[in-house]
């Protein structure tokens, strides 16, 4: 049999593995600075773009598509070259994915803390960016495809199953959540409203967590693990039970993420029945993982590579515990908008994504490099402070979660609510804040001492060069199943059929769930009421979404008894029919705001945007002072906003476009005069005039300012529904 010569790209892998290493540091560094933000909430003060509202995207954004993103690619291209016996498809479009995929997380960097966000969760970038993830996306798909096209091993390790499924799942799960209608080159509105852009949000956002942190990291541990414990997989057979279950029944979860909401009660319950199935193909993943590990335990003990995978594998088995769990409804009822969550998904991401990844640059670049890792001492340093980080970290976050849960549900003997204020559960959980500060500070130190640890063993090694590798070419045999050839594994040698397959598993689900919630208007009953948001009101919207005040508030009230009593009567799908995204929020750090117009009056708002801590003493929202800048707000795209809300569905009148700028004028004009009824607030204004005098500025009135328009749709929220007793 003629052997045939080729060179695995080793030099691609370097690259993605730097990437990762490069943007875990900042990554966590944003975390941490989020940490202390709770501790300290004016460390920022007056910086816009440090602001917590402006971070918290960009840390999530940089842990889930920089940092696991390119470990995934490093180990993805790594392990396919060597499973398939091929270099990759195209140098050139290895090249383009790498560099394309840089510079859309440098895009996101510099967007995200200037406030250019649609506020979707996981999917804040704006469309240029969106359409930039798309085509690079497809490069890469193309690459891993034309590969198995030419590879030289007939059969698809299981490994690539799970390569495939996220390519085809994500895909589809990112341009369907991110169909969007530009106004501008960085402003645009989800084509979706309300209700259903909840649904296909947390269609996309439980999925995203399924399909690019979790499925290919399952494909990474099916080639990795065995390889480092020297060890065949436990269970072929549990493989292919584990891939297709998983990747069928994960597209249904979503909706256990909107309990209790406005989404229709057929729909939650799909979700919930879904999410508890997930626990059987979740947990066999995990056994099969460990199971691998059978009789390699002495090597576990002193080799830091498997101790990182055993807790990584561990990790995955709790999150996907807890996950089906927090789909019963009455523990949803406990957990939900509750630290608790906070809790979970940093299990997965600390735990199952981090330390597979450490694990696997710890077995990679001692490889890459040709020399052994400069200290395995540094590296099980690292694995025992990195596990205290996530035990310091999760644990009080946890306890924050329940303590939330029982005092906003407590009431005392006559039926008034034992803790009124919402202020009174933040100062309770402040010491958990400050341990979870601490896990953090030590996970970065373990990464800190990776990056160490690699620097000097890549100075000790040699250059990553391209590896040679020989095997023989693959034969052609039919395309039929041969005489005794079982039907898997005649699909495991056709690369078309298998992601076609893998494409029909998982759209069953979205379509059975989304369509119906978007094509059957009776889904979705209308208030008649409710009115479209005026100009001044729209821009206020917008500058909500701009500051990440949902990272913080939610605007869905529950039917519970106590929240009800909290915050007035609970959400009604049609409340939010001209809501373009939806802005429900998935915690709450701060209390709901959906019935919080005309709960206060403007001078409330404005005193306490600026001041939050003057108003509510031991508050930890930072002050929003460049809201006040003397500096007019931006209405040059007012009306094109208004015309794009027509084109969505919204029902302004084309008077009412013509007439945007004057009605926003006079609605701001009406605010600031109410502003006046403060005396403080008149000394402080007079004030400002003189010293913009004196400085040689142009005095901009208040209500060309942007905290105008704010207060304005901070005041409409809920005052649709007439609601008793919501003015004090």
């Amino acid at each position: 049999m003629e052997m045939q010569q080729f060179y695995y790209d080793n030099k691609i892998v370097k690259n993605f593995l730097y990437a990762t290493i490069v943007f875990g540091v900042v990554g966590m560094l944003v975390g941490l600075t989020l940490a202390f933000l709770y501790l300290f909430p004016n460390l920022t003060d007056g910086i816009a773009w440090l602001s917590y509202g402006r971070l918290r995207p960009l840390h999530t954004n940089a842990i889930i598509f920089a940092f696991v993103g390119n470990a995934f690619f490093a180990g993805m291209y790594y392990s396919m070259q060597r499973l398939l016996k091929a270099r990759m498809y195209s140098d050139f479009l290895s090249k383009l994915h790498f560099w394309g995929w840089q510079l859309i997380i440098v895009a996101a960097a510099i967007s995200l803390p200037l406030g250019h966000s649609s506020s979707k969760e996981y999917a804040e970038l704006e469309w240029p960016i969106d359409i930039a993830i798309t085509v690079i996306w497809v490069v890469m798909g193309i690459n891993m495809i034309g590969t198995m096209m030419r590879r030289r091993e007939r059969h698809l390790y299981v490994a690539i199953w799970f390569y495939l499924a996220t390519f085809v799942t994500v895909a589809v799960l990112h341009i369907f959540n991110n169909l969007e209608l530009p106004v501008s080159a960085m402003k645009s509105y989800s084509i979706y409203a309300g209700v259903q852009d909840a649904l296909v949000q947390w269609w996309y956002g439980h999925n995203a967590v399924a399909f690019f942190l979790t499925t290919p990291f399952l494909g990474l541990m099916y080639y990795y693990v065995p390889k480092a414990a020297n060890r065949p997989v436990y269970s072929y057979r549990l493989s292919i039970i584990h891939f297709w279950s998983l990747i069928f029944i994960y597209i249904w979860a979503g909706p256990h993420h909107l309990l209790y909401s406005a989404l229709p009660n057929w729909a939650q319950n799909l979700g919930v029945a879904f999410s508890i199935m997930l626990l059987a193909p979740s947990w066999g993943g995990m056994i099969n993982g460990l199971l691998t590990l059978r009789g390699a335990w002495d090597k576990v003990r002193v080799d830091p590579v498997l101790k990182f995978y055993v807790v990584a594998i561990t990790g995955y088995g709790m999150a996907t515990f807890e996950g089906p769990m927090l789909s019963f409804k009455n523990v949803n009822a406990i957990a939900h908008y509750t630290d608790w969550i906070i809790a979970h998904v940093h299990v997965g991401a600390l735990a199952w994504n981090g330390f597979l990844t450490f694990g696997m640059i710890y077995w990679l670049i001692p490889r890459l490099t040709k020399t052994a890792l400069h200290s395995i001492k540094l590296a099980n340093f690292h694995f025992w402070i990195g596990t205290l980080g996530i035990i310091l970290y999760t644990i009080p976050m946890y306890v924050a979660g329940f303590l939330q849960a029982s005092m906003w549900k407590q009431f005392n003997p006559d039926g008034t609510l034992t803790y009124g204020n919402f202020l009174e559960t933040v100062t309770q959980i402040m010491p958990m804040y400050w341990m979870r500060a601490i896990g953090g500070v030590f996970y970065l130190i373990g990464m800190l001492v990776l990056v160490y640890n690699v620097i000097q063993t890549v100075r000790a090694g040699s250059r990553v060069e391209d590896e040679l590798a020989e095997a023989p070419a693959l034969e052609r045999i039919s395309s039929n199943r041969l005489k005794g050839e079982k039907y898997h594994s005649w699909l495991e040698r056709k690369p078309i059929q298998l992601t076609i397959l893998a494409t029909i598993a998982i759209l069953i689900g979205g379509v059975i769930q989304i369509v119906p919630t978007i094509m059957v208007k009776s889904n979705i009953p209308t208030i008649a009421s409710v009115k479209p948001y005026s100009p001044l009101e729209l821009e206020g919207r917008d500058l909500y979404i701009r500051e990440g005040c949902v990272g913080c508030h939610s605007q869905s009230v529950r039917p519970f008894r106590s929240e009800v009593e909290r915050y007035g009567p609970q959400a009604k799908a049609g409340e939010f029919v001209y809501d373009h995204p939806f802005l429900w929020g998935s915690k709450r750090t701060g209390p709901d705001l959906l019935r919080v117009g005309g709960k206060y009056n403007d001078n409330w708002h404005f005193n306490h945007f600026w001041n939050p801590q003057s108003i509510s003493a031991g508050s930890i929202m930072p002050g929003y002072k460049w809201l006040f800048d003397n500096k007019p707000m931006d209405i040059s795209l007012t009306q094109r906003k208004m015309r794009a809300m027509v084109t969505l569905g919204v029902p302004y009148t084309p008077e009412e476009v013509e007439n945007g700028l004057i009605n926003l004028r006079a609605q701001a004009i009406a605010i600031e005069k109410n502003l006046e009824n403060d005396p403080d607030y008149v000394a402080s204004y007079e004030d400002s005039k003189k010293k913009a005098a004196a400085r040689g500025e142009k005095f901009v009135p208040m209500n060309e300012r942007e905290i105008v328009a704010l207060i304005a749709y901070m005041q409409r929220l809920g005052t649709d529904i007439k609601v008793k007793d919501n003015v004090k």
